[in-house]
């Protein structure tokens, strides 16, 4: 299966303490390596970076990080990475021609989180969202998550950033179709600014955005200094997968 990686963004809200916000490091892993081992472990074969801001940083580094991770990254530079993510959707994602899985570099996933998506339904010709109901947990920012209302099956109703009423929040971690860059077009021309949760909620206006409830999974955005914090202090144990032969080589 074929991946896809966000990688493009400025990172405002890190960028005191990190110059490029995908090769911040955790415990000597960057979010960047993370999100592609654990792409790898649940199959991905092809992983595309949508590179934009410190992209040169960023590729340099993308050969040695495929070959830990023992699967083919190719970087995709975006031509104008201050437009909103979905522009960067359009460019890491053309030439895919079936379900792919897409990712932000800066949110780290278990593995269990990213298997209700490969173990789940199809995206069809739309999109599956991994989703959370744990809508107040200290690992959630309520000042920048996007939230989530579904219907009682599950589907996609509203999906942003501002909406009063949800039950659950994007965990950032899709099963999507082409019909995703589609919608993100449609949006566009209609006059939206061509955000990922445009072309969702353009989706879920036509019935083809759903969702999967990833359970007491783990995950977390890496977006602003305490969050940070806080996958340096869970991810060891979150994550052991990740830091075997550093535990093999602890006396």
């Amino acid at each position: 299966m074929d991946a896809l990686i966000l990688a493009a963004g400025y990172g405002s809200r890190l960028r005191e303490l990190e110059a490029c916000k995908p090769l911040t490091s955790l415990h000597g892993l960057s979010l960047l390596e993370i999100a592609i081992r654990q792409l790898a472990s649940v199959g991905a074969t092809h992983i595309a970076v949508a590179t934009g801001h410190e992209a040169a940083a960023i590729e340099a580094q993308l050969p040695a990080m495929a070959e830990r991770a023992g699967v083919v990254v190719e970087a995709r530079r975006v031509a104008d990475h201050s437009l909103p993510n979905g522009h960067s959707v359009l460019t890491g994602a053309a030439g895919f021609a079936g379900d792919f899985l897409l990712v932000m570099a800066d949110h780290i996933f278990s593995r269990a989180v990213l298997h209700t998506l490969t173990n789940g339904p199809a995206a069809g010709d739309g999109a599956v969202l991994a989703i959370d109901q744990r809508i107040t947990s200290p690992l959630v920012d309520p000042d920048d998550a996007t939230w989530v209302a579904r219907d009682a099956a599950g589907a996609i109703l509203r999906i942003g950033k501002s909406i009063s009423a949800y039950d659950a929040v994007d965990c950032g971690a899709f099963r999507a179709s082409p019909a995703l860059l589609d919608a993100i077009r449609a949006a566009i021309r209609d006059g939206a600014s061509g955000s990922l949760s445009d072309g969702m909620q353009r989706l879920a206006d036509q019935g083809r955005a759903q969702t999967v409830d990833i359970g007491d999974a783990w995950w977390i955005d890496v977006d602003d200094a305490r969050a940070l914090e806080l996958a340096r202090h869970q991810i060891r144990d979150q994550l052991p997968e990740l830091f075997a032969s550093e535990r093999a080589m602890t006396p």
